[in-house]
């Protein structure tokens, strides 16, 4: 069974939660009000995974997200949001958020979130992601960083952006695809992002970049 801890100052919606979980692979083994209730209980419950409500007294989701990150601790987290403000948005992703599901489509997606995180992924909800990366294009965080990559590094988002696979960009540029990978990591860093759909819907949006009609 994954481990769950639930944080949310709405009573009714860790109801719907347990509802919703029960009879799943998921237990939830605590629940808080808050986000400060919510650090107390981690040594305790020991979770899996936590389910942070974005907007709950003391401490938000994020800046409890905030408070794991600084410390190491890399559990994922996911929010529960009815909304979230840009700024919000941007620190979630910043800060590797694993998971963003909307309340109202908690129903029908929370489970599909919690499954792609427990394997090692990211799972947002796909207006946000897109959203995400608006705002970092907004910020010119995109101009700056294309402007800072090599030729080859340049080259190699120019293919990502056409959708190709790191085997075949080994091909195409004469490498390796371990050094494919090296690079990659290394353009993550350059342009503030964290995988490589993220990367080709940048390069692609981008006005200039390696990507861009």
């Amino acid at each position: 069974m994954i481990r769950l801890l639930i944080a949310d100052d709405h009573p009714i919606i860790i109801s719907g939660l347990e509802a919703l979980l029960r009879d799943t692979d998921y237990e939830i083994v605590a629940t808080a009000a808050d986000g400060e209730a919510a650090l107390e209980q981690l040594d305790e419950a020991n979770p899996d995974v936590l389910i942070l409500d974005e907007r709950m007294p003391q401490l938000s989701g994020v800046d409890v997200l905030r408070r794991l990150r600084d410390v190491g601790d890399t559990r994922p987290v996911v929010l529960l949001t009815a909304d979230l403000s840009d700024r919000k948005l941007l620190d979630a992703v910043e800060l590797g958020v694993e998971g963003i599901v909307l309340k109202e489509s908690a129903q029908s997606l929370m489970i599909t979130c919690l499954d792609e995180v427990v394997r090692g992924r990211r799972w947002l909800e796909p207006s946000l992601v897109q959203h995400a990366l608006d705002l970092k294009l907004q910020e010119g965080a995109a101009g700056n960083g294309f402007a800072s990559l090599s030729r080859r590094e340049a080259a190699i988002v120019a293919l990502v952006a056409q959708g190709l696979r790191n085997r075949e960009i080994a091909s195409q540029l004469g490498l390796t695809e371990g050094t494919v990978k090296v690079y990659l990591h290394r353009i993550y860093e350059k342009l503030g992002v964290t995988n490589r759909t993220e990367l080709a819907i940048l390069a692609r949006e981008t006005p200039g970049g390696p990507g861009s009609a």
